[in-house]
Parts: structure tokens; C-alpha cells; sequence
């Protein structure tokens, strides 16, 4: 029996076709994790998340580079114990990563890495690390809701920011709203990030990973509304 991290490949397809056209200089970022509080196979750990897999993937190789992640169940383990499906969460940031600036990055990591003993640090692991940081272009705005049900904010939220901008997506613990920053009206553009973030809930903001559409987060299917 494998992992099971597809679960709707007709949302995820169609999440695909939504995600930002990448130029040449550009990948998306995706991570599988583990997570201690969807499953109690870690209980007493030092931390909620386990990352298991991250990759970086154009848009025409996503679907088949996560139908890769379904590996047969017990073959990720975390601390020696195999990792129960209901524990697992795939992320990606829908902002575009920099390849170009993610390497430079990483050439002045290694030139401060060298000049020192070696204490085990994973080169591939410090590419993959610069080229998550590295934002090419900030097209949406995450803003992650919980505890709070979407009903009540987003009308809220329509006194701070034109709604044709927001796209909703619902996760397993509440929410996530993404602003499309060139869709913001002039007239909300310099008070929405005030606004909105003050609102009950916001817990995190910015340019963030979020559970990919279509595919599990602690057995639930992340969708947007």
C-alpha cells in the first residue's frame, strides 16, 4: 500500500492551470511534511513539522513530481518511526521562486561555509534553502486565518480591499485569503495591510508556503471557495 497525497487530481489540476505562468528564470517551491499535530506518532517531539521532501518543479512536471511523493507507506520515517499517512501535509509557495538569484545566493553561502570547519551541513540542503527564499515576483499576498470562520471575515474584510483581488482558500484548520496585489484598488492601497492584518485570526502573513489544493493535509483536501 503507498502514501496517498493526490486526493482530488482534478482540483490539483486545475490549481496547476491557476498557478502563475513562470519565466525562464523561475520554479515553484514544494514541500512534504509531517506534521505532530495531525497524528500523535510524535508526541513529545521538539516541534510541529517534520519536513520529509522538498522540490522545486515548472509547472508542467507538478502533477507527475508529486504522483512521485506516493512512495509505499513506511517509507518515510521521522526519528526511526514510520510516518502514518494521516501525519502528512504537501505545501507550496504560489509566489514564483528565483533561480538566478537563489544561485548567487547559495555561492555566497558556500564562500562563508568553506572558511569554516566543516559541521555537517548538506550542500544540496543550502541550495534548497536559498532558492525558498528567493521570491521572484510577490503576485499574491497569503494571509492565514484560524480559529475564526470565513463567513464572519470576509465581510470584514470587504471594508478593508476590493473582494475581485481575494481568493479563498479553506485548509483543515481554517483558511487562507490570497490577494492578488495587482488587482488591490488605489483606493485601498495604502490601508489594507493594516486593516486586514489587524482582524481576528490573521495569524501569519507574507509571502508563505500553504497546503496545495487537491492534495491531503492531514487527510483533508485544501480547496478553494
Amino acid at each position: 500500500m503507498n502514501y496517498k497525497i493526490i486526493k482530488d487530481e482534478a482540483l490539483l489540476g486545475a490549481f496547476i492551470d491557476w498557478l502563475p505562468a513562470l519565466q525562464p528564470n523561475e520554479t515553484y517551491y514544494v514541500t512534504l511534511f509531517a506534521r505532530s499535530k495531525y497524528s500523535t506518532f510524535l508526541k513529545g517531539g521538539s516541534g510541529d513539522k517534520a519536513q520529509l521532501k522538498r522540490f522545486t518543479s515548472t509547472k508542467d512536471f507538478l502533477l507527475d513530481k508529486i504522483r512521485q511523493l506516493e512512495c509505499e507507506v513506511g517509507s518515510y520515517k521521522q526519528k526511526g518511526l514510520p510516518v502514518p499517512q494521516e501525519a502528512l501535509a504537501v505545501y507550496i509557495n504560489p509566489n514564483p521562486r528565483d533561480m538566478e538569484v537563489a544561485t548567487k545566493n547559495s555561492l555566497i553561502k558556500f564562500a562563508e561555509l568553506i572558511t569554516k570547519k566543516y559541521d555537517g551541513y548538506n550542500p544540496h540542503q543550502e541550495v534548497m534553502s536559498e532558492i525558498q527564499k528567493a521570491c521572484s515576483r510577490k503576485i499574491y499576498f497569503d494571509l492565514d486565518f484560524d480559529g475564526v470562520q470565513v463567513d464572519v471575515i470576509l465581510p470584514q474584510v470587504e471594508q478593508f480591499v476590493n473582494l475581485d483581488c481575494v481568493k479563498v482558500l479553506k485548509t483543515r484548520g481554517g483558511f487562507h485569503l490570497l490577494l492578488d496585489l495587482k488587482k488591490i484598488d488605489k483606493t485601498f492601497e495604502k490601508t489594507w495591510y493594516k486593516n486586514i492584518t489587524a482582524l481576528e485570526g490573521c495569524d501569519v502573513r507574507g509571502d508563505n508556503l500553504m497546503p496545495m489544493v487537491g492534495c491531503t493535509q492531514g487527510e483533508f483536501v485544501p480547496h478553494f471557495l
